[in-house]
């Protein structure tokens, strides 16, 4: 039966997340460039990149580097030098969204699909894969089913989101931060339109709801899906979060770690090493909007309306208010500094600070109005925090270690978990020794003290059973040496080979290119020639044209989450405008005076968001 490695796959916003994300367990890491990242808040050096790929290779871990935007003319060079020296300093897959860059003379790097190529269909993927891409990033939207059909018909290597944050439209087709604030997404700087507050009108005036969130998901969880998602072909499972704090990257690796490794019965770890964790993941306790598993299984209720912001794990409802105090029936812990939230009577988010805690009795910095049996959540676990603060995992390699008789000294041999072999030498007199149980035991303890190394000692056999005398200080100095030594051969060992990108003419699978293509420079219009499209409109982050394009293109429907559905399969629980709406009315968004059609396309069972020319 052929063995599936399965990648754990974590986000680096700088070298010391990407360390603890190899330490609490990663497989791989995505890490920003110096420029042309999707994330222009999570840049790195080339050499803090080199750093850290050395310290991920020390455990067969991968380092991706994104390099996910649209490039303009002027900006191709610079992206290509700087590519070349990511591919000289050893980084593992370059991801891109500009096929343009195909077009250029890249070095033999491994390479990516971003799901900012819009990869929703298994049209597109098996294009990707003709043009030369080792692995497809897959839109968040995928369901399990449309997982399976796409292994089914491609060889690509398919990589899917976990857990984290949700971007409402599909990636890459999100317009409207462009449009509104000349900040676009596409090019790394999104202004977060989608976590707006807005107004929903219908055309003939009636303002139905306001000032909600009406565009903002909360957070993707999969963690009950892990097991269909192999079983569907996925190998590489992403966590969303290079702009999250270092709270969040320990916490998440170390939760779908310890899933991943319960779930690897005929599968194998892409990576080496166990992680020891001195904490208990949760991912209730830290960063959340919510939960929602999307599009894994079926559609269901998935958007935040009452806020962008996190609302954490629930901790249990007031059960009494005083003047200064409130108590909380619940089985939750507090502790003084923690962070609470709950619903107003209008249905807004709310918080305050816990000031003091008196078993369940709490003073808050502000006394809240609220009243008994109102919902209480932490956004803030001040216990949880300074836990994660201190040292809350270790990763260890096994290690075998042989210590030998030479004729000029002694030899020690290591051989790791990954079939890594060295030999370390130093000469010694060969000095008799008169208790060989003793210096046996002795040789055996010394040169277990693996130490802060990447590795732990699984075996340690003494060939010289003790004969000779050899000082402590010897066999440290030969220990330190020989897992010097296997730490350079170990990095050496996963270094990756090179992958030359070999160019073809297959068709894209549309006759005509749209905006939505994301043609912005000369080199993505060559690409796209030569696969067969002549009629390419370019980019609206080139033509600044809005007009009768979708700003927005999303598998959500406002009109499901309300209750409104045209094709009646509402929300289940749901029903905020049932009987307030009927199917000829049209629905309107506001926000800041921009107002926008709404656009449903029930056969493929979308909305978008259009740009309207004046209010209702």
């Amino acid at each position: 039966m052929h063995v599936m490695k399965l990648e754990l796959l974590s986000p680096a916003k700088n070298l010391e997340f990407g360390r603890e994300a190899i330490n609490h367990g990663a497989d791989a890491l995505y890490i920003g460039a110096p420029a042309f990242g999707a994330r222009q808040a999570a840049t790195n050096t080339i050499e803090d990149i080199e750093t850290l790929v050395k310290y991920a290779h020390l455990y067969g871990s991968k380092v991706f580097t994104t390099v996910n935007t649209l490039l303009f003319d002027n900006e191709l060079e610079e992206a290509v030098e700087m590519i070349r020296r990511l591919y000289d300093c050893g980084v593992d897959a370059l991801i891109i969204q500009d096929l343009g860059l195909l077009e250029c003379d890249l070095p033999p790097i491994e390479l990516h699909a971003s799901t900012q190529c819009h990869n929703a269909s298994v049209e597109r993927i098996k294009f990707m894969e003709s043009v030369g891409f080792k692995r497809v990033i897959l839109a968040r939207e995928t369901s399990l089913e449309q997982m399976r059909a796409i292994r089914e018909a491609t060889t690509v290597e398919l990589e899917a989101f976990i857990h984290g944050a949700l971007c409402v439209s599909y990636s890459g087709q999100c317009y409207m931060s462009q449009y509104l604030n000349e900040r676009s997404g596409n090019r790394g700087c999104c202004s977060q339109p989608c976590r707006s507050s807005y107004d929903l009108f219908t055309t003939d005036g009636r303002r139905l709801l306001k000032k909600q969130h009406l565009l903002s998901l909360k957070d993707f969880n999969a963690s009950q899906h892990i097991g269909s998602m192999i079983d569907a072909g996925i190998t590489s499972f992403k966590i969303e979060g290079r702009l999250k704090d270092l709270s969040y990257v320990k916490n998440i690796t170390a939760y779908y770690r310890q899933l991943l490794d319960s779930m690897m019965d005929g599968h194998e770890a892409a990576s080496s090493g166990s992680c020891t964790f001195h904490f208990v993941p949760d991912p209730e306790r830290t960063f959340n909007r919510g939960y929602t598993d999307y599009f894994l299984q079926e559609r269901r209720p998935m958007a935040s309306f009452e806020t962008q912001k996190s609302i954490g794990k629930p901790v249990g409802t007031v059960s009494a208010v005083g003047s200064y105090t409130l108590s909380v029936k619940g089985d939750e812990p507090f502790a003084n500094g923690d962070g609470l939230c709950y619903l107003d009577a209008e249905g807004r988010m709310q918080g305050f600070l816990v000031n003091e805690v008196n078993g369940r009795t709490l003073t808050p910095n502000i006394m809240p109005h609220i009243k008994v049996g109102t919902a209480l959540w932490r956004n803030n676990d001040m216990q949880f925090e300074r836990t994660l603060k201190g040292r809350t995992a270790e990763r260890k390699i096994g290690v075998k270690l042989l210590f030998c008789v030479t004729r000029r000294g002694f030899s020690l041999d290591l051989e790791d978990e990954d079939g890594v072999k060295v030999v370390q030498h130093i000469a010694s007199e060969h000095l008799p020794s008169d208790r060989p149980i003793k210096a046996s035991n002795t040789i055996v303890k010394q040169l277990s003290k693996l130490g802060d190394s990447p590795f732990v000692a699984t075996e340690v056999t003494d060939t010289t059973e003790g004969r000779y005398f050899i000082t402590a200080g010897t066999l440290n100095e030969l220990r330190r040496k020989a897992v010097e030594l296997l730490k350079e051969y170990r990095i050496k060992h996963f270094r990756p080979a090179d992958c030359p990108l070999e160019r073809n003419t297959t068709p894209y699978p549309a006759a005509k290119g749209d905006y939505s293509l994301n043609v912005v420079n000369g080199k993505a219009e060559e690409f796209y020639k030569h696969h067969g499209i002549s009629d390419i409109e370019r980019g609206v982050e080139q033509t600044g044209d809005y007009a009768g394009k979708a700003l927005m293109t999303t598998k959500y429907c406002l009109r499901y989450e309300l209750g409104c559905c045209l094709t009646g399969k509402n929300a289940e629980g749901e029903g905020r405008l049932s009987g307030k709406v009927d199917n000829s009315d049209r629905l309107v968004l506001r926000n800041n005076e921009r107002w926008f059609d709404l656009v449903f396309d029930c056969q493929r069972c979308q909305m978008q968001v259009v740009k309207r020319d004046e209010g209702v």
